[in-house]
């Protein structure tokens, strides 16, 4: 079927131009909501997340794998592909690495108007140990062409997406993809991957948002043009309009969050809090940047104060941050900001773009403080 025909058969979401204008959600938003989840604030007390409170974003379904007959393919402009197990995989050199993953949409809620896609406010974030084999050593034996500029990466889920049949595909700068620490990962936290999270093999990309650690891996190609996908032409770009071309979307952005504090209401989820000095902790996080600075306010945002840094979990992971607040009685908005290095701008409100991506808006807590 072509793309129009495909089109005519699916129910238009939005007011025409796919996006929300209010504060209601769509049924739509609702199921990708119950089949994502994000990870609930007060988890950020774990410097390594545990894999069930570990953000999770399928955008098709999680496919079937059978391990034991799963393969994956090295081939394109190289002069030697190569065809290989799991176990083949898992006897090369292997590298545990701590890596903050978030996804390009976390905060799309957040957005006025916004997409219609998944909902997230803040919580599209987590920190693994994922174990694997880096991907320039297979590059590097499949003798990789020189005149690639580009890795494209296959994984074994299929959908529909912009009326178009797919495999979800994205691909990395040559660059990028014999960087040392971009791996192919066969165990999370110490344990083989979940279905969910990409077994058997899975892409980890460091310092990217998380559309570019392509889960249940199958095959890896390395290409002489730029690749023109679906998830790299269409999604994933920073656009004004419809029309406009955009730029991709790449490096993760600096952004904190903070444990909220106290106990929470359960439909408002209003934090209530006893008067007296309250410890605010949390963690920030810029890519492969460094954090530099977190700043914390008390009143919504009028006023700053700096808060104290501890160490980065790792070069590719976030770092913890303290904050000692005197709770006086009454209603309060706590809010959390962070700047990189290289990076001068602040935590703010979001950059506005049509896909709603790379948010960057403080969070917001209320607080009600009983003396």
């Amino acid at each position: 079927m072509t793309r129009d025909e495909i089109a005519e058969l699916l129910p238009a979401v939005g007011d025409g131009d796919g996006l929300a204008r209010g504060e209601a959600f769509f049924r739509e938003e609702l199921q990708l909501a119950t089949r994502n989840r994000g990870m609930p604030l007060e988890a950020l007390r774990y410097p390594i997340t545990p894999t069930g409170l570990h953000y999770l974003l399928v955008h098709y379904d999680i496919p079937s794998v059978d391990g034991a007959a799963w393969r994956l393919r090295v081939g394109g402009s190289v002069a030697r592909p190569l065809d290989l197990g799991l176990e083949e995989l898992e006897r090369r050199p292997a590298r545990t690495l701590a890596v903050t993953l978030e996804c390009a949409g976390n905060g799309r809620a957040l957005f006025a108007p916004r997409r219609v896609s998944q909902p997230w406010l803040h919580e599209a974030i987590g920190t693994a140990e994922w174990t694997g084999t880096p991907l320039r050593g297979l590059l590097e034996e499949a003798g990789l062409a020189r005149d690639a500029v580009e890795i494209v990466f296959t994984g074994c889920d299929r959908g529909i997406e912009g009326g178009e049949v797919q495999s979800y595909q994205r691909s990395l700068p040559v660059a990028e993809a014999m960087r040392e620490e971009v791996l192919l990962a066969w165990a999370m936290n110490g344990r083989a991957l979940e279905p969910q999270h990409g077994y058997p093999l899975r892409l980890v990309v460091p310092g990217w948002y998380g559309m570019a650690s392509v889960k249940w891996l199958e095959r890896v190609e390395a290409v002489t043009e730029p690749f023109g996908g679906y998830q790299m032409t269409r999604a994933y770009r920073y656009q004004g309009s419809a029309e406009d071309p955009g730029e991709p979307v790449t490096r993760i952005r600096p952004r904190a969050l903070m444990i909220p504090p106290g106990i929470p209401d359960f439909l408002t989820r209003v934090r209530l809090v006893e008067s007296g000095p309250v410890t605010l902790e949390g963690r920030a996080w810029a890519g492969r940047s460094a954090v530099e600075r977190v700043e914390v306010s008390a009143d919504g945002g009028e006023r700053w104060s700096p808060a104290e840094l501890g160490e980065p979990v790792s070069p590719f992971a976030w770092r913890g941050w303290r904050f000692e607040w005197e709770a006086r009685p009454g209603r309060h908005t706590l809010c959390v900001r962070a700047t990189a290095q290289g990076d001068p701008r602040r935590d703010g409100a979001p950059d506005w773009n049509l896909g709603g991506y790379g948010g960057r808006a403080p969070q917001r807590v209320d607080v009600v403080v009983t003396p």
